[in-house]
């Protein structure tokens, strides 16, 4: 028990910069793009039907039909944590708050 409480002391310490997304955030933005997917998917699904016969009418019937997967599969990602923000080094030429 002591080694792990040693470990967790020892790690890297989180920065709000790598840290993720709001929950909401990305609730949101999830949802956005599931309901961009389907309204693409409607339109492949109508399109499919106006167009008639012929080749496009096949591609407009696949993009219906997987659509809904390839939605899923997006929508279910989590927003990546963004990193490349460094902490800056105390006395590299930065103003920095008075005591």
């Amino acid at each position: 028990m002591a080694t792990a409480r040693k470990s967790r002391r020892a790690a890297e310490p989180v920065r709000i910069t790598s840290a993720p997304a709001n929950a909401r955030d990305d609730l949101l933005r999830r949802r956005r793009r599931y309901l961009f997917s389907m309204i693409i998917r409607t339109l492949c699904f109508v399109g499919a039907i106006v167009v008639g016969d012929g080749w496009l009418r096949w591609v407009l019937i696949f993009g219906a039909v997987f659509l809904p997967y390839v939605a899923v599969i997006v929508a279910n990602s989590a927003a990546p944590r963004l990193e490349g923000t460094d902490l800056v080094q105390p006395g590299q030429g930065y103003k920095e708050l008075g005591r």
